[in-house]
């Protein structure tokens, strides 16, 4: 098999989630309407956080901006795709594919940082209430906020730097909707070893350490709340993280999912489907878990509509 250099690459091409014509029309529409439930949600979540001044408060703070990376995450791979279903085109360029590949890692990064940060929030609040406003005060915030964004710039550029010194077959067809990293690095012909082991210290970065922050401080916010006497004070206290607790779920157990299975079936098209509920169906539902049980973000939204009109 003919080997090619980096300089002769131009593009990649993208499989998408299926080759059959006649459902082409049908995936377009889905993810369009998917994309724009995505964007207009997180939009208005952003809204009404910034419109409120009662929800000027750390926690929102974090809502907020987990709102706008969703947004940003979205938009890195279904916008290309249903340009590429349009078109009926499914080359990618090379630099398009680092670029993808770049800004997938740094924004979904920042989702699971930002979570993190979401859960230290809960636990200060509901172990440490009487010091809440001490600790989580302006500066910690926008600090935790500068962490999340230099830890996940310095691993996607990690990331994306590992992908240069590789070279590529003649046959550069990537089975999935987007650039994803494992798929690109699997279809070079050099060597691979210093990617995998990239990659796996990435997964531990990103996945791994956020995950052990969060169950670490919810065993906390656990073992604090079954010290609450009352009933109402228990409900109360767990309903504060509730919506938290449920977006974290979802977006772990579907990435955590997606892997799993595909490291046990080795399908890549079934992998490639799976992939869908993390990258576009848990930002979409996101601002539906925030707000439908959220009396303050529905306030909030109530206000913003009522101003509009």
């Amino acid at each position: 098999m003919e080997l090619g250099n980096l300089t002769g690459i131009t593009e990649f091409l993208l499989l998408g989630l299926s080759v059959e014509p006649e459902l082409q029309p049908l995936i377009f529409y889905l993810f369009l309407s998917m994309y724009l439930i995505t964007v207009l949600g997180n939009l208005l979540i952003i809204l009404a956080v910034s419109s409120d001044p009662h929800l000027h408060t750390p926690m929102y703070f974090f809502l907020s901006n987990l709102s706008f990376m969703d947004i940003c995450f979205t938009s890195t791979t279904v916008p290309k795709m249903l340009q590429n279903i349009q078109t009926q085109n499914k080359a990618i360029s090379y630099e398009g594919c680092l670029t993808q590949i770049y800004f997938f890692i740094l924004f979904g990064g920042m989702d699971t940082f930002i979570l993190t940060a979401m859960a230290i929030d809960r636990y200060v609040a509901i172990c440490h209430p009487l010091h809440y406003m001490v600790i989580m005060n302006p500066r910690l915030c926008g600090q935790l906020l500068l962490l999340c964004w230099t830890l996940s710039v310095l691993d996607s550029l990690l990331e994306v730097l590992m992908v240069l010194p590789l070279s590529f077959c003649a046959r550069v067809e990537i089975p999935h909707f987007f650039c994803e990293l494992n798929q690109v690095v699997h279809l070079a012909c050099s060597d691979t070893f210093f990617s995998d082991l990239m990659m796996y210290l990435s997964a531990v970065l990103v996945g791994i350490v956020p995950l052990t922050g969060i169950l670490y401080s919810y065993s906390k916010i656990v073992s604090s709340i079954r010290r609450i006497s009352s009933a109402q004070g228990k409900f109360k206290a767990f309903s504060t993280c509730a919506s938290h607790l449920s977006v974290v779920c979802l977006f772990y157990g579907t990435a955590l999912g997606v892997y799993l299975s595909s490291a046990v079936t080795q399908n890549s098209q079934h992998s490639t489907i799976t992939s869908v509920t993390y990258t576009v169906v848990t930002p979409m539902l996101n601002p539906f878990i925030y707000s439908l049980r959220n009396k303050d973000i529905k306030g909030a939204l109530a206000n913003l509509t009522g101003k509009k009109k």
